[in-house]
């Protein structure tokens, strides 16, 4: 079921906020009280040698980057976060997931790819305080689909894929390795296979109130088993995004670890420890 419309496109920009994509109608999916995001890339890796967002952190790869390389399959495995309130009485939200598409195509995000299919876990605080999480995929510029069957809650551990088994038809498997349950799809989507990232981020809010959704205190996340057209996926620091809001890093992935297949996640912390594998 659609419980949560997520609007997710893609674009860079050099030295201002570009956000590619079109809206869709919000009435067409029911009320507009969910997420969707863009990439939003406000500077040009000119702090810690990596580019910075304004709602997104983690590495990318691009196809410029990586020498011409397409990206047909993506996997990765983490483990949910806990949220908890950062600003009293605020509504707070963020995501972690997988996805070809969307991002930076080469290293200095000069170019960016408009196309995204992509899959993760949503991690959100109510202005009350109560947490809430969920899994979900989708594909620009369709509406995010909640995986209603596949619980989610905080610790649980994560492994996710997504992979073209023909061309133009892509295999979204979604794994709670903590409870043993498993989803999968297969949806036909034209792809231009030009980037391939590992994320965690700051949707954006539609219909009323619309924005970029405010950053909620998670506890540190660790992305491991990241794999690209079946070969471990050797990281390397230049791919990395910081979370940037008014010039201020509030987001920071780790350098990569000892087998440069994973990577941490820090909020509201400009430092963040890699993990020992």
């Amino acid at each position: 079921m659609i419980s949560r419309l997520h609007r997710r496109a893609a674009g860079c920009a050099i030295g201002i906020v570009l956000a590619l994509g079109a809206w869709l109608p919000s009435a067409a999916f029911g009320a507009p009280d969910a997420h969707g995001h863009l990439l939003h890339i406000v500077k040009p890796g000119l702090r810690a040698n990596a580019n910075e967002s304004g709602n997104w952190f983690g590495y990318n790869q691009g196809i410029l980057e990586q020498g011409g390389e397409q990206f047909h399959s993506i996997a990765g495995v983490w483990t949910v976060p806990s949220a908890r309130q950062h600003t009293k009485g605020t509504a707070e939200s963020s995501s972690t997931w997988i996805g070809i598409g969307g991002g930076c195509v080469d290293a200095k995000c000069a170019m960016g790819d408009p196309t995204l299919i992509q899959t993760g876990t949503e991690q959100d605080v109510s202005a009350a305080g109560k947490p809430s999480y969920s899994a979900w995929w989708e594909i620009i510029p369709g509406p995010s689909i909640e995986i209603g069957k596949l619980k989610v809650r905080s610790g649980d551990r994560m492994r996710a894929s997504i992979a073209e088994t023909l061309p133009s038809l892509w295999r979204i498997t979604v794994t709670n390795l903590t409870t043993r349950q498993t989803f999968r799809t297969t949806v036909p989507y034209t792809s231009t296979h030009a980037t391939a990232e590992w994320i965690q981020e700051t949707p954006i809010v539609v219909g009323a109130n619309a924005g970029l959704a405010a950053l909620p205190n998670l506890s540190r996340t660790s992305f491991d088993r990241a794999r690209v057209n079946g070969a471990p996926a050797q990281l390397r620091s230049s791919e990395r995004i910081l979370l940037a809001s008014k010039d201020k890093v509030i987001g920071t992935p780790s350098a990569p670890d000892g087998q440069r297949d994973g990577f941490a996640l820090c909020t509201w912390a400009t430092k963040c420890p890699a993990p020992s594998g």
